[in-house]
């Protein structure tokens, strides 16, 4: 059989990053950064993955990956009862792929009668609040149903990848997997999205380094100090406008927007010092910033922000040791290309 190859987009997250997680709307755009998943088949009964970005490689047979299955998921229930921290959960990365790879053998009941290689490779910043683990999922679990001559509906292919994704997150609103899979601008509330007809975004992103701490140990963070606050009713209504900001091609409203998020977010203790320092400056020259992930409880790194600046990027972030990435939205879900 020849080989299959799927990719997955990034996403940036305009506004609403954890507040999600308790029933406000986020507004999430996909972007034109992508995970690639190549799959081929195998000489033995072996099924491995190469993930090339952090060169590292595993092997197993179907039995170990059931093993693999069952010790992850009772990690993570004794996560949820405070046994366990998040991080403690998964031991490596290539764990997460190999628990949705069984995951959707064994929930589809597929038998496997030769083994097969997959090979993982993105351009998405790892760690720093793109997406990059759920994209890397999505395209997974494209390329392999494809390769079992499944054709899965999007509802499928979204409730496995969520599944993966609790195990590093601890608690996973499934914006990221949803939006990777479907591409496009959209306002993501309780599992259930609503297209935003944008045209032609173009975002400026500052990536600030990946943060010290992980998605799932800031979740677990908030949730822990916020869970019943009534902060997250701001993040809502800021949602809420920001959404009809970005139909009118409002900027100056826009940037009021992302300025009071802003705020909100350094309540919540996930803004680091230095981040807060880079994005005053920006503030001073009329320009907003914020970031666009879970940020970081711990160090001076928070990942990417989305700033509205009228100022040159480049130098002025170089000041601080980060770098800008230009992107523009993608329209396009996951989806084979070979």
């Amino acid at each position: 059989m020849k080989k299959k190859v799927a990719l997955a987009p990034a996403k940036i997250i305009l506004t609403g990053e954890h507040s999600v997680v308790y029933g406000q709307p986020a507004i999430v755009t996909a972007v034109n950064r992508f995970a690639y998943a190549e799959i081929i088949a195998g000489a033995s009964n072996d099924i491995s993955l190469s993930l090339n970005d952090l060169k590292q490689k595993a092997s197993s047979t179907i039995r170990t990956l059931r093993v693999l299955r069952e010790r992850l998921l009772e990690s993570y229930r004794l996560c949820l009862k405070g046994q366990l921290s998040i991080r403690e959960v998964l031991q490596k990365p290539s764990e997460l792929f190999q628990f949705a790879l069984i995951s959707l053998i064994d929930t589809f009941q597929m038998e496997i009668q030769k083994g097969f290689h997959i090979n993982l490779r993105s351009d998405i910043p790892i760690g720093c609040g793109m997406g990059s683990s759920a994209a890397t999922l999505v395209s997974v679990i494209r390329v392999l149903s494809s390769f079992l001559g499944l054709e899965l509906k999007q509802e499928w292919l979204h409730k496995l990848s969520m599944e993966a994704e609790k195990l590093q997150h601890g608690y996973s609103s499934g914006v990221d997997s949803y939006v990777s899979l479907h591409g496009g601008c959209v306002r993501f509330q309780q599992g259930k999205a609503q297209n935003i007809n944008v045209q032609n975004l173009s975002l400026s992103i500052v990536n600030t380094g990946k943060p010290q701490t992980s998605t799932g140990q800031c979740v677990m963070h908030v949730a822990e100090h916020f869970k019943e606050s009534t902060i997250w009713d701001e993040f809502g209504a800021i949602a809420l406008e920001l959404e009809q900001a970005l139909c009118c091609d409002s900027l100056e409203s826009l940037k009021d927007l992302i300025r009071h998020n802003h705020r909100l977010l350094v309540q919540l203790g996930v803004v680091p010092k230095k981040v807060q320092d880079f994005i005053q400056e920006v503030e001073s020259t009329g320009g907003a910033a914020k970031i666009c992930g879970a940020g970081a409880v711990a160090g001076n790194s928070s990942g990417v922000l989305l700033v509205l600046a009228d100022i040159p990027l480049e130098p002025f972030a170089a000041k601080y040791g980060y770098s800008v990435i230009q992107a523009e939205g993608e329209s396009v879900g996951a989806r084979l290309v070979v």
